[in-house]
């Protein structure tokens, strides 16, 4: 057998080709094999783990804040520790427990978010006093402390032990692995088949998984894909022996656990009877921004202590010593990373069937699970999490190389900041705005990004300072956030939404295609608006548009702007290929404005040169017009729910329509208000967002838009299954809670929700409803506690307050402000 690979002569057709065998690629080939894929190869260009999987200090640390993200994780430690008598090697996990510090009280509230988080996927968490944290870790000092969380379940593993028993396991299943073996071209054919060409030969398959790590850029460049991950150098330091850290082990005690200082930004663990220090500095700069050497293999860069000597100083206030401990070695090895810290998994854009594992910057913790998604995504169509929070598409064009370098060193440097539920972080900033920006940062608007744009999140009134506060209570914004909810209640409010997602299907085949595509019927008449949803196979949803049919085979759609890429991706993929259907992104050529508040049809009848009235533009409704000189097109319809309309216009016109609106504002009480505001008023709408309240890992039915699907009209992606889920059961049901005994914090998504002692649900969202003077959370309980009425308990960084089920759309159930 040649010893460069698992057979003599390289496979030439196959069903999946993963290129990458570091943890991650490894880890997919696996998953795929376990699947029941077992024509399946692994292309690497040196050995096993060499590229950033060798250095990887192998930490698992469960904790993150994310739901998905957190599922992944719980599922890695798991696999982890059953993985070994599967394949019969020891994949060195060590279950040491992990204790993350907190010197003040926001960190403390980050915990109990977390812990949270953690409860509705089954984590165990443990709150520490001082004290607690000492009797478990002795060589540390209290000074400073107010708590601490640990995670009894968390440790390490050992990362080249780990990737060759799935490896092993990979292979048992029916599938190959190349070393040595260099990738050189990647091809589609007019088939759809990919050619993936290396110095050994040609392989062709109907999947190719991009796991490349380091290389990731390169690899897609071979696809014509811009990637958006860049490598950030991470240093950590193994020190030699010390005495007593030993004699511990001598003793029968148990190994240290891995302690993290979240706010000195470090890690330690036990090393060979040493300590093991991990910092994330800032300064730390990206690398390989232009890909590696060709022959790069298990490569380290020069250290740089200097650039350590802050955290190396935490460190030994913390375990003193530390102080006196040698330093056996230092590690500067490249992490891949994204912009936001988030592994990119999922479908690559614009190519149907290549995947993409990469940008891990907790790659061995995230290995297992992404994997296991991936895997399900490909065979089945879809995964079994929602991995909104991980999809490649959640990225734009306007993530360029220079754009990543600086985010992704910033991500680094904040891996141990604390993550606020209002968090906006700076850098690369402003980098996409609207027109009207000046103006409504003039008016005191505080801005956040989404997807490259700048967004009002919120108005500073004269005297404020013009400056963000993030907080997991309700921060010094909640004030001034109510006043203008209710300035849109009482008079009129303007908010920018030019960020949505814009595009327009043409062609004669058009509407059979979109009706194909969609659970609802599309607006029959010409101008009629309507709102439809995309299901998976499986009859989750997918994605939420909303149409107005503007001719007989043309269409006008509106999405969240936060899924771009990938909304527009899932329709140009599923567009035939005659030619009869024709789409057209008007992202960046369309603004929207929103005016809603009940002057608003008063504020926009002089002018606007359109009969504005009930029976001249019911609701649900859009038309071709003008505002002022400007040519726009109004939609009777907003997320807010008050009178009001969406004017899309012509990027170039903004400022025009903008100064008109305001000129003729003021006496009708207009001011602007932000994305916070609106997050609030469509709370009391009961109004669902994707990826919360709208999920792959809900049916439409358990979503509440039964009257959003239209089983009569014939067939749809992901009808069948819908019916075949609800025949077997739901177990969720979408409700509407009001909130009581929580003080001075809100649900903000993800606590746990209880009946007794038993966790029946979970948050999907929350906040203030200041029309109604109510703390308000939205979310999936089991079927049995949806009742109007029912009381249940909410969690709420850390407290049990309770909740009361609503009626659906608390505020103007009968939508009466809407129509009138």
């Amino acid at each position: 057998m040649n010893k460069n690979s698992d057979s003599s002569v390289m496979k030439t057709h196959a069903r999946a080709v993963v290129i990458g065998g570091g943890a991650v690629g490894v880890s997919t080939l696996y998953h795929l094999a376990k699947k029941g894929w077992s024509d399946v190869v692994l292309i690497e260009r040196k050995e096993l783990t060499s590229g950033s999987t060798w250095h990887a200090a192998g930490l698992l640390p469960l904790f993150n804040m994310s739901y998905s993200v957190g599922q992944l994780h719980k599922y890695s430690v798991d696999l982890y520790g059953r993985l070994g008598a599967e394949v019969d090697m020891d994949v060195g996990l060590r279950t040491v427990s992990n204790i993350r510090l907190a010197t003040n009280q926001d960190r403390m509230d980050e915990y109990r978010q977390y812990a949270g988080v953690a409860q509705t996927i089954g984590i165990d968490v443990e709150f520490l006093t001082p004290d607690e944290v000492i009797g478990i870790w002795p060589f540390a000092v209290k000074d400073g402390l107010v708590g601490a969380m640990r995670h009894p379940n968390d440790g390490y593993v050992q990362p080249a032990d780990l990737t060759q028993a799935l490896a092993t396991g990979a292979r048992k299943l029916g599938a190959k692995i190349y070393r040595n073996t260099t990738v050189t071209g990647i091809s589609q054919a007019s088939s759809g088949e990919w050619r993936v060409e290396t110095d050994k030969g040609e392989i062709t398959c109907e999947h190719v998984v991009s796991c490349t790590g380091n290389f990731a850029r390169q690899t897609g460049a071979m696809v014509g894909l811009d990637i958006p991950v860049i490598p950030v150098e991470h240093q950590y330091i193994v020190t030699e022996p010390h005495a007593d850290i030993q004699a511990r082990s001598k003793d029968g005690l148990p190994e240290l656990g891995v302690l993290r200082e979240s706010d000195g930004s470090w890690y330690m663990r036990e090393e060979a009877g040493g300590l093991l220090l991990g910092p994330y500095e800032k300064g730390a700069p990206a690398c390989y921004v232009d890909g590696p050497d060709a022959d790069s293999e298990y490569e380290l860069f020069q250290e740089d202590i200097d650039r350590l000597m802050p955290h190396i100083e935490s460190a030994i206030r913390r375990v003193p010593i530390f102080e006196q401990l040698g330093i056996k070695k230092v590690y500067n090895g490249a992490i891949a990373y994204a912009p936001d810290g988030n592994p990119i998994v999922g479908p690559a854009w614009d190519k149907k069937n290549f995947w993409l594992n990469e940008g891990h910057s907790f790659g061995i913790t995230a290995a297992g699970g992404a994997g296991w998604q991936l895997a399900e995504w490909i065979v089945e169509g879809a995964p079994s999490v929602d991995m909104l929070g991980v999809d490649p598409r959640r990225f734009g064009d306007y993530a360029t190389k220079s754009y990543l370098t600086t985010k992704n060193e910033e991500a680094y440097a904040d891996v141990f900041t604390i993550h606020y539920p209002d968090e906006e972080r700076p850098a690369a900033r402003p980098l996409k705005t609207s027109p009207c920006y000046d103006r409504l940062k003039a008016r005191g608007a505080v801005f956040g990004h989404l997807f490259g744009w700048e967004r009002a999140n919120w108005f500073a009134p004269e005297g404020v300072e013009q400056k963000d506060h993030w907080s997991f209570r309700r921060s010094k914004w909640f004030e001034h956030v109510g006043n203008e909810c209710k300035n849109v209640q009482e008079n009129v409010g303007l908010l920018d939404m030019t960020a949505f997602a814009k595009a327009r299907v043409t062609g004669p085949g058009a509407e059979a295609f979109l009706d194909r595509l969609l659970a609802n019927r599309l607006p029959k008449k010409i101008g009629r608006v309507g709102l439809l949803h995309g299901l998976t196979p499986q009859g989750g949803v997918h994605s939420e548009f909303t149409i107005q049919r503007e001719g007989p085979d043309q269409f006008y759609l509106v999405s969240a702007g936060a899924w771009q890429r990938l909304d527009h991706d899932w329709l140009k993929k599923q567009m035939p290929s005659d030619g009869s259907v024709q789409f057209e992104n008007l992202t960046g050529a369309m603004g929207v404005l929103v005016v809603a508040g009940p002057n608003a049809r008063n504020l926009l009848q002089p002018i606007c040169d359109t009969d504005l009235s009930n029976d001249s533009f019911p609701w649900l409704t859009g038309q071709e017009t003008s505002i002022g000189l400007a040519p726009v097109k109004l939609l009777r319809v907003n997320f807010v729910g008050e009178l009001g309309w969406e004017i899309h216009h012509a990027i170039e016109y903004q400022n025009h329509i903008f100064d008109a609106v305001f000129r003729n504002g003021e006496t009708h009480g207009l001011k602007p208000f932000g994305i916070r505001a609106m997050n609030n008023l469509r709370l009391e709408k009961s109004y669902r967002l994707i990826g919360t309240e709208m999920s792959i890992e809900y049916s439409a039915y358990e979503s509440g838009l039964d009257r959003f699907v239209s089983l009569k009209k014939g067939d749809f992606i992901g009808r069948d299954n819908l019916v075949a889920w609800k025949e077997r059961g739901h177990k969720n049901a979408f409700v509407t809670l009001e909130v009581s005994g929580n003080n001075d914090a809100d649900v903000i998504g993800n606590n746990p929700i209880y009946a007794g002692s038993q966790v029946v649900g979970r948050a999907t969202g929350g906040g203030y409803g200041f029309r109604l003077g109510k703390s308000l959370a939205l979310a999936m309980v089991e079927p049995s506690f949806a009742e109007i009425g029912q009381e249940l308990e909410i969690d709420v960084l850390g407290t049990r307050c309770q909740a009361r089920i609503l009626e659906e759309s608390p505020y103007d159930p009968r939508n009466d402000r809407l129509r009138s």
